[in-house]
């Protein structure tokens, strides 16, 4: 059985969102999403990315400091840089934002 896990996160926007259409003309934003945790001194960063017609809307309704919460799946990938080097990171691939504007 293939279950899939979901993360929640609630929090606000580190910068303004990125919004980015592929070739195929598919749309993908990506925002970092700072999540305060009571009793930490400092913040939990997230990078998150979001496709299709909820990127868009994030990229028109969202801005640095926006209160949002997001739900989604944790993945990791990796790609080789031009150095010839590995380098490995890991995002949120989000399916719903939520906000207020």
């Amino acid at each position: 059985m293939n279950e899939q896990q979901y993360i929640l996160l609630f929090g606000r926007l580190g910068k303004n969102p990125e919004l980015k259409y592929t070739k195929e003309q598919k749309a993908v934003c990506a925002f970092s999403l700072a999540q305060n945790l009571e009793g930490q001194d400092k913040p939990i960063w997230h990078n998150i990315i979001i496709w299709g017609k909820q990127a868009e809307q994030c990229n028109l309704y969202l801005k640095k400091g926006s209160p949002v919460f997001v739900r989604g799946q944790i993945q990791s990938r990796s790609y080789t840089s031009s150095q010839g080097e590995t380098k490995q990171f890991t995002e949120v691939k989000a399916d719903l934002v939520g906000f207020t504007y």
